[in-house]
């Protein structure tokens, strides 16, 4: 039985959480303190441990840099507010294997415990390697993320829409890796990049002889995920012919291979992605209605990242993180500045475009900090007056949640603040900011 260590002075709150993982089979122990969480884990070594950003006689960087000093390697996830989560990236650096926002979403922290227990950090280096990917925590993307776990366990074909760049294929791995084919192939097919005359070779295999270049046997796409989940990226770039062969491929689950006369079984989940109005390509004639029926029992929207700003922070410094490890260097955050350009950009190319912003800027970087002028021009030639404008909105929705959870709270700002999810010090400040104090 794993054994947890809760560091928390809302005693309330520790005794609520320790309640609930005990049920969830872990053996538990709660301390108020980083003193008392020290002395803990002298007597007895934890197998995790959960440690509020803000405690009374220090903070969670305080703690990480004891448990460095003292080469003491225990996985750890920070719990913090959405207003703190900038100081809580920061916390990754000095160690923390993870953290998470504040009110805990209770299958979000599980997940993360159980990862960091079934797959402990190396104790015999301090340098891991960063994940490709991170989820965000604005309520768009848990929206989002709600809907990959409600139909991953399902067999339905699923249809992902968004723009280019706001991750369509790591969503597609995500439901394929929750289903009951994740350990089968997932075979993923850029249908953009396939040349019109191989795409049937690419889908279905062709034998050798064929045609002209068929020099080999080839198993195609939908062979090579039998069993398993076949994503098809930008599938509106299909021509008609192919739409065709898929459509039939997909009803009678059977492949013929080009230049053969044998029919093969196919068992596959079909997963595709378009950031394209498929609607639209059904109405000019460029698209098979009854193909799009097939492909999309179920559909899953990307918002684009100017639609969940609360995540740009959290994916901008987790590039930073990717970027240092491919660059070899150790640049530690973003200036001021640069935050505030980054808060107030559009992002056209969403995330794929921040990931090479980053890595371009901590390439050109010469301090501590990336700065303004460390970045493209397409980021510092954006119009200050947008980048205004977008804040003004940001301010305007965050007064207006402050509002309604003092008004839920009945004016009592240390509930008010537990609905936000941020410190009561934070509130208060806020709302002399915004002139919520009278």
């Amino acid at each position: 039985m794993a054994s947890i260590l809760i560091i928390e002075d809302d005693i309330t709150f520790a005794l609520m959480l320790s309640t609930w993982l005990k049920k969830k089979n872990f053996t538990v122990n709660a301390v108020t303190t980083v003193t008392d969480a020290k002395q803990t884990i002298e007597a007895a070594v934890p197998d995790l441990i959960l440690c509020d950003l803000r405690l009374p006689d220090g903070d969670g960087i305080d703690f990480l840099k004891w448990l460095r000093h003292n080469a003491i390697s225990i996985p750890l996830i920070i719990m913090t507010s959405y207003a703190e989560i900038q100081t809580a990236v920061q916390t990754i650096k000095l160690g923390a294997s993870d953290y998470i926002a504040k009110p805990l979403n209770p299958d979000e922290l599980l997940l993360k415990i159980n990862e960091l227990i079934d797959k402990p950090a190396d104790k015999s280096s301090g340098q891991t390697t960063p994940k490709e990917y991170i989820e965000g925590k604005s309520q768009a993307t848990r929206q989002m993320l709600e809907y990959v776990n409600l139909v991953a366990p399902t067999d339905m074909s699923v249809l992902i829409t968004g723009s280019s760049g706001t991750g369509k294929e790591y969503v597609a791995r995500r439901i394929h890796e929750k289903s009951s084919r994740c350990h089968s192939p997932f075979i993923a097919v850029d249908c953009g990049a396939i040349p019109k005359d191989l795409a049937a070779s690419e889908f279905f295999g062709h034998i050798k002889g064929s045609f002209t270049g068929a020099i080999d046997n080839k198993t195609g796409a939908f062979e090579a995920a039998h069993g398993g989940t076949i994503f098809l990226d930008e599938i509106g770039n299909l021509t008609y012919e192919i739409q065709v062969q898929l459509l039939r491929a997909l009803q009678e689950r059977k492949i013929k291979p080009i230049g053969s006369n044998q029919e093969t079984k196919i068992d596959v989940r079909l997963i595709s992605a378009t950031n394209e109005n498929l609607r639209d390509a059904i109405a000019k004639g460029e698209f098979r209605e009854d193909l799009y029926h097939r492909i999309n029992e179920f559909t899953i929207r990307i918002p684009d990242i100017k639609e969940r700003k609360e995540d740009i922070l959290l994916f901008a410094n987790h590039f930073l993180e990717m970027a240092n490890h491919e660059l070899q260097k150790k640049i530690i955050a973003f200036d001021h500045d640069t935050l505030q350009l980054f808060q107030s950009h559009p992002w056209p190319g969403n995330l794929r475009q921040m990931k090479n912003v980053v890595k371009y800027a901590t390439l050109l970087a010469t301090g501590e900090y990336i700065t303004t002028k460390d970045l493209p021009e397409e980021m510092t030639s954006f119009q200050p007056a947008v980048a205004e404008n977008t804040l003004l909105k940001n301010e305007a929705h965050e007064r207006s949640l402050i509002q309604k959870a003092l008004t839920e709270a009945g004016n009592n700002k240390t509930v008010a603040a537990r609905l936000l999810g941020i410190d009561r010090k934070t509130l208060y400040n806020k709302l002399k900011n915004y002139g919520l104090d009278k």
